[in-house]
């Protein structure tokens, strides 16, 4: 009897149900080719739903999503929505909610894709950033005293568990143990500067350490991170860090593997349901044009099956991603792929079936 999977689908945004739909036409082709079955469930979520009913995350929603296997996003993010109000309401609360603790972002070069680094191969850039997902600053704990004075203080905590610490850095030495045949794991914070956090950090780091006597391990602050991702991305295998530090090497990450159009990720509970998603935004000038690329969304599925424990068929849709990448994309920006969105969903399906 094939296994089964419960996918719940928010298209979202902008261009995001065009490139969901490319991923989902992907992941079906893909499912057929080895034998499992996927079962999608669309929801409405988004600014548009917001802006008709109010509503951002309903709480019997969520509740739903909680009976999924796992949860396929295309963007969130309305221009016509302030900024914050639907990534903190729907983005950050169901990563908190659903307990997904883990970012999980590869960073690929794939070929015939443009690297802004000099003399960088497809060997060179090839690494993981493991971000903490539930904590730091984001928990947004904080306040204002005397606001809108002169004498105005705010204040934003960032706040660090020594379990979401060791869940977090447990991960990420499991994966830099099974990852490949390097297995080294970065930690990247500021322990000069934010002692305390960073203080437990490091010694939950060097207490796992031993446990783990196969990975080596290293550390480095984020601006020297910052640095040697654009000069020596070839020292990098899987990198831990912090929720905020994260959030930012991981969009440097994207422009060194070509920019936003191949960027994927996960937000990962190993206990519950996961969330899969493209990185770049909704983009809502291109709404409609069948002009976006999609293949950071179809990276992101093949993600979602690898998490889901169905390996081969993710590296499947890897190769073919990759394949179409090779011999027929031009340009990974919007419009210049030489191919609209469908054609390109159509390019990779042809390569799995």
């Amino acid at each position: 009897m094939s296994a089964k999977y419960s996918i719940a689908v928010i298209g979202g945004d902008g261009t995001g149900p065009e490139v969901v739909r490319e991923g989902i036409k992907v992941l079906e082709v893909t499912a057929e080719k080895f034998n499992f079955d996927l079962d999608f469930n669309h929801y409405d979520i988004g600014g548009e739903r917001y802006l008709k009913t109010g509503e951002i995350l309903p709480d019997s929603v969520l509740e739903d999503l909680r009976k999924h296997d796992a949860i396929y996003l295309g963007a969130i993010g309305h221009p016509s929505v302030a900024p914050g109000i639907l990534e903190k309401g729907i983005l950050l609360r169901m990563r908190f909610e659903l307990d997904q603790y883990v970012n999980l972002r590869p960073v690929k070069l794939y070929p015939n894709v443009e690297t802004p680094i000099k003399d960088k191969s497809l060997e060179d850039i090839d690494f993981v950033v493991v971000r903490e997902n539930t904590e730091g600053f984001y928990v947004g704990s904080g306040g204002f005293f005397k606001k809108d004075t002169p004498d105005e203080v705010a204040i934003q905590e960032s706040i660090n568990t020594r379990k979401g610490v060791e869940r977090l850095l447990r991960y990420s030495f499991d994966l830099a143990r099974n990852r490949g045949s390097r297995k080294k794991l970065t930690l990247c914070g500021k322990t000069n500067v934010l002692t305390y956090a960073w203080d437990l950090w490091m010694r939950t780091f060097k207490e796992l350490s031993s446990e783990y006597p196969d990975v080596e391990t290293d550390y480095a602050h984020v601006d020297a991170i910052c640095m040697w991702f654009v000069k020596n991305p070839e020292w990098f295998d899987v990198i831990a860090t912090d929720n905020m530090f994260g959030d930012i090497i991981t969009d440097l990450g994207a422009m060194i593997q070509g920019g936003m159009g191949i960027a994927a990720g996960g937000n990962i509970n190993p206990d519950g349901v996961s969330m899969f998603e493209p990185i770049g935004g909704s983009a809502p000038k291109y709404t409609g044009k069948n002009v976006i690329n999609p293949l950071a969304c179809i990276l992101a599925g093949s993600i979602m099956l690898d998490t889901l424990g169905q390996t081969e068929a993710a590296r499947a849709i890897e190769a073919s991603v990759s394949e179409t990448l090779s011999r027929d994309i031009k340009r990974l920006e919007a419009g210049q792929m030489g191919h609209g969105t469908a054609e390109v969903g159509d390019l990779v399906c042809n390569k799995i079936a």
